[in-house]
């Protein structure tokens, strides 16, 4: 889209990084926010300063004809370590983005997890974003992506369980009939590009995953894994009660130490839900050039 400019936050992180690539590489002028100076070839402009910094925010969407928001806490001992970033954060970027004099289009990249509040601080703070955004669409086009479990090169989470999978083993949280979705990082930028060029903006929520009819669950991923690495991979689930013991000490520890923790009580919830699989029927519909193209037997040598 030459000639137009996108605002990113999260750039630095998993998904943004890989958006960052393919906006260059489609022609689109890049705004982008950093915590830390970065260095570049100039394709890139970077906005230093964070989602608390009024100034750098309006410097951010400054002239920009889009707003995607990637940026989001994943760790915390507390609502508020979640809250800070994600819905605070949020609606300083809004805030920003409609104070300009013709507000740009705004893709909150959200989660999957924003679908059931009640699970986790990280749910809740996710789906009270995703509000804040919604309260705005009146006064800028807006949408909301809920994209499932994210793997890819550069994945510091889902990495580990697949690089299990050449040990011979995929540790599981939850019960077996448990079933989820799984999204390639390629595909969820395809979709934001795809967003990116539609002339008239679309809104809504949308879910995101792969595509796989009923989604997996862990003996399937232990099946593709095995015919993947031509080796036997046993799915072996851990007992409920020691996973959710050791997040309880965990988020103890992460409280008289001051670190951020990943596993929690609400962590645990969410991995125990039973249901993780997404509609991508809306979106389909709404992107029709969108279509998921990468499925977990493809990507797994890679994403491991």
């Amino acid at each position: 889209m030459p000639g137009l400019s996108v605002a990113v936050t999260g750039a630095t992180g998993f998904i943004g990084r890989v958006l960052l690539q393919s906006l260059i590489r489609d022609g689109w002028e890049v705004r982008a926010l950093t915590r830390r100076p970065q260095t570049g070839d100039g394709s890139i402009t970077w906005i230093q300063g964070d989602l608390d910094d009024p100034a750098a925010l309006q410097n951010l969407v400054q002239g920009v004809s889009a707003v995607v928001h990637c940026a989001g806490q994943v760790r915390g001992s507390s609502l508020d370590d979640f809250t800070r970033t994600n819905v605070e954060g949020t609606a300083n970027l809004v805030r920003a983005s409609t104070q300009q004099d013709l507000p740009p289009r705004f893709l909150l990249i959200s989660s999957l997890a924003a679908r059931q509040p009640e699970l986790s601080w990280y749910a809740t703070s996710k789906h009270l974003a995703e509000q804040i955004v919604a309260d705005h669409s009146d006064i800028m086009p807006c949408a909301v992506f809920r994209p499932t479990a994210v793997y890819g090169p550069g994945d510091k989470e889902m990495s580990p369980l697949f690089r299990a999978t050449q040990r011979g083993v995929l540790p599981m949280v939850g019960r077996s009939a448990m079933r989820f979705g799984l999204l390639h990082v390629n595909d969820l930028v395809a979709a934001i590009l795809c967003w990116l060029a539609t002339r008239v903006p679309i809104h809504g929520v949308y879910e995101l995953d792969d595509g796989m009819p009923g989604g997996y669950d862990g003996y399937s991923v232990a099946a593709i894994a095995q015919d993947v690495w031509q080796r036997p991979v046993r799915c072996l689930f851990l007992p409920a009660s020691l996973v959710s013991m050791t997040a309880n000490v965990n988020l103890c520890l992460a409280r008289l130490l001051h670190y951020s923790p990943m596993l929690t009580p609400g962590k645990v919830r969410e991995l125990q839900h039973p249901d993780w699989v997404c509609d991508i029927t809306p979106l389909i519909q709404a992107l029709p050039d969108w279509q998921p193209c990468m499925r977990l037997r493809d990507a797994l040598p890679q994403a491991a």
